[in-house]
């Protein structure tokens, strides 16, 4: 019942988030407006990174919590739903924007959207897999769920390592 409160109260911030952020891209320049979508999708990636780093921890020998696990890996499953509409918005145009997303993304938004699928996919299976307290099975789960994130990564993000 709790997660389900969760998800729930989740989901309505981020609806409550996208229509103020709307009516406020109303009264901005073009330019503008995508710097701000910038700016929001770096706060989402951000956000899902925050709630990513206690379980890459665990999987490199931090001290297994599941229940972090397991709530950590909802949420980004949450918030990974938010992910084609924050990289619908084309900034390729703006040289003084920065950003790490390649122009490449604004061509494949289809591919976009299978790819966070499959983080939403995977993340829900890691929280199920950490729900049982089952650190073997959580690895294991956690291994496409980091795959996830690094697809999209590998294909349509500037390489800064």
């Amino acid at each position: 019942m709790m997660k389900k409160i969760t998800v729930l109260l989740s989901a309505a911030a981020m609806i409550v988030s996208s229509i103020m952020f709307t009516s406020y891209a109303q009264d901005m320049t073009p330019e503008q407006q995508a710097a701000a979508a910038v700016d929001q999708r770096k706060s989402l990636f951000k956000t899902i990174r925050y709630n990513l780093a206690p379980i890459a921890g665990m999987a490199q020998g931090a001290p297994f919590d599941a229940e972090v696990a397991e709530r950590n890996a909802r949420r980004i499953a949450v918030m990974a739903t938010m992910i084609p509409e924050m990289l619908a918005v084309d900034t390729s145009a703006f040289d003084n924007i920065e950003t790490t997303a390649l122009d490449s993304i604004w061509d494949n938004q289809g591919d976009i959207a299978t790819k966070a699928q499959a983080l939403i996919d995977n993340a829900n299976a890691f929280a199920d897999a950490a729900a049982t307290g089952d650190f073997g099975a959580s690895m294991g789960a956690f291994r496409a769920f980091g795959g996830s994130c690094g697809n999209c990564h590998d294909t349509y993000r500037v390489d800064t390592d």
